[in-house]
């Protein structure tokens, strides 16, 4: 494959992976996605997807890359991935990472880099940890500007929503008629809220 075979292969799975993202942000979810490529007769095809869930779903691991895992292992009656490649539009925290490795996915290629979370360069190199039995081929920053506007619209988005319940919650403490909003407290904190600075 030449490298601008690559590229474009490259770019394809990724846009994939964001229209996976955007079901993650309609279920009200943070905004992340992923796919999972194998190859085929007709070139690569799509084995599995994935976007984030723990919040819909009460569990923590459901991110998009282990969602697509789960559903790639139970098509192919193997937890071992090795001829496949993940494409997810934020870089792999260390749970994700690890899961990664464990299926022994060839190659991991990421979107937006995550300064607080990530553990393909921006916190840690997991991937690259020579002491780890199986290494991932591993390559970032792919459509990097796409997928960073979408989860900083939808950190942007929670931050005004909490600002409206704060400014509700003071007009009622301060005698005013409006009813105090209640609801769920929104996480703003979580391992893309960074992601938007990339």
């Amino acid at each position: 494959m030449t490298p601008e075979e690559r590229r474009l292969l490259d770019e394809h799975g990724m846009r994939l992976a964001l229209d996976q993202a955007l079901n993650a942000q309609l279920a009200g979810e943070v905004p992340v996605g992923a796919v999972i490529l194998r190859p085929g007769a007709g070139g690569p095809q799509v084995l599995a997807t994935g976007y984030n869930r723990p919040i819909t779903t009460h569990d923590p691991t459901a991110h998009a890359e282990v969602v697509a895992l789960r559903h790639a292992a139970q098509l192919l009656q193997n937890y071992r991935l090795p001829d496949c490649e993940l494409y997810v539009t934020l870089e792999p925290c260390a749970m994700c990472a690890m899961a990664l490795m464990h299926a022994r996915v060839r190659r991991v290629v990421f979107a937006a880099p995550d300064p607080k979370t990530g553990v393909a360069g921006s916190v840690l190199d997991l991937f690259g940890e020579p002491r780890l039995n199986h290494h991932t081929t591993v390559v970032g920053g792919v459509l990097a500007e796409p997928a960073a506007a979408l989860l900083r619209a939808f950190f942007a988005e929670r931050r005004a929503q909490q600002k409206a319940l704060r400014d509700a919650r003071r007009a009622a403490e301060a005698g005013a008629d409006e009813p105090i909003p209640t609801g769920e407290t929104l996480e703003l904190d979580g391992p893309a809220a960074g992601a938007g600075a990339a």
